[in-house]
């Protein structure tokens, strides 16, 4: 039976192959750094979501092992059986104090958080008031929720009160956004979002997984970014990107919505426990956070001068003024060679392609680090024009 479906498979994996759209994956030899190591050599890193440059930092590699000698390795359960540590109550108070919300619950992914978070909460009497270009696992999440489904164009605050009038029957409603969007680098505009959310007696959600720790003057995400702390219903996030680099997520809002998550989330209730260490890690991580704001401010400055270097020499980009610089190549094929090209060259860098982007939008996804110093970026600025230059993207 396998050799009818590996022929099948084997046609679109050749297929995605000759489309440019195929995602080798790079073996790395090193820790997670501006520099890394690759089996051919040393390359500067422009493609990790370590904005704040944690991954590698001793002091939460320090607290890590801490935890593994008084925690122990894990813990071989769920929280409600036998798997709720002390550190784990620990964290999920740290991070409400940090995000100034009334209670949190940790998950082993962030993808957990959004796909455990729509089902116990919403049912066919409630609708979901979706951006369209939402995170696919908060798409996921969604699917699992038989509550009515409407989708706003992408940031339209027109087409989004059109959308909340249109399900103005609905017992509950939600307004559901990424605070920041991953491909896009663009932030959401919460505080027009809650304002139509007072208007239409709509609860906010937002997965803020590209902003926890380090959008906002504090950190505090896309929430401080818009001036609309403790506006929010619900804020989702990782502790895989900023927050030191390893994994787990968590969500964070109202006590009650954390409760119910507690009793029904399923991927809460049926996954191990978020790991000791991870749990010690991201302790410290949101203690240096909370401590240095410098390392915010080198992450604002290092994305400035990026940004504006790299459109001088005449590449589209997207966004705000966040880390995330997408450089706009439209080609799926070109952008493959093109970052491989930079590869070669020492600057790490991936092209984006249908379907992770649409179909016409391909990019090279740059993402910059308060750990990168300014010779480093003007390498990749360097060698952009170059790259540019030798694919006919720019002149």
């Amino acid at each position: 039976m396998y050799n009818s479906l590996r022929k099948r498979l084997k046609v679109e994996i050749d297929e995605i192959k000759e489309s440019g759209r195929y995602k080798d994956e790079r073996i790395i030899l090193s820790p997670q750094k501006s520099i890394i190591k690759t089996k051919d050599e040393n390359v500067i890193n422009f493609c990790a979501n370590n904005y704040l440059g944690l991954a590698s930092n001793d002091e939460i590699i320090d607290a890590a092992k801490r935890a593994l000698d008084t925690h122990g390795f894990g813990l071989a359960s769920v929280r409600f059986i036998c798997g709720t540590q002390d550190i784990h109550k620990d964290l999920e108070n740290k991070i409400s104090n940090f995000l100034e919300t009334e209670d949190t619950i940790l998950y082993a992914a962030a993808f957990d958080a959004n796909g455990g978070l729509f089902e116990p909460l919403f049912d066919h009497n409630d609708a979901i008031v979706s951006d369209s270009l939402n995170h696919a696992s908060i798409i996921d999440g969604i699917r699992l929720c038989k509550a009515a489904r409407f989708r706003y164009k992408n940031n339209d605050m027109k087409d989004l009160e059109q959308k909340l009038i249109e399900s103005s029957n609905y017992r509950n409603r939600v307004i559901v956004t990424d605070g920041v969007f991953s491909m896009d680098g663009t932030i959401a505009k919460l505080d027009k979002i809650c304002e139509l959310a007072k208007k239409y007696n709509s609860l906010v959600f937002v997965d803020d997984c590209h902003a926890t720790g380090f959008v906002g003057k504090n950190g505090k995400g896309s929430q401080e970014e818009n001036n609309v702390i403790g506006k929010i219903d619900i804020i989702t996030g990782t502790l895989g990107k900023a927050l030191g680099g390893g994994s787990g997520g968590f969500t964070s809002g109202k006590k009650e919505i954390i409760d119910i998550l507690r009793q029904k989330s399923r991927p809460y209730l049926f996954s191990n426990t978020l790991a000791p260490a991870i749990v010690g890690a991201s302790l410290k991580a949101i203690d240096l956070i909370e401590n240095n704001k410098s390392i915010i401010s080198k992450l604002n400055e290092n994305t400035t001068y990026f940004r504006n270097q790299i459109k001088k020499l005449g590449f589209d980009i997207k966004g705000d003024n966040h880390p995330i610089v997408p450089v706009m190549i439209y080609d799926d094929k070109i952008a493959s060679e093109m970052s491989n090209y930079l590869l070669k060259n020492g600057i790490y860098v991936v092209g984006f392609s249908y379907p992770v982007v649409p179909k016409g939008l391909a990019r090279i996804r740059v993402q910059i680090s308060s750990s990168h110093n300014k010779k480093q970026i003007d390498k990749a600025v360097s060698l952009f024009k170059k790259a540019g230059q030798k694919f006919g993207v720019v002149n």
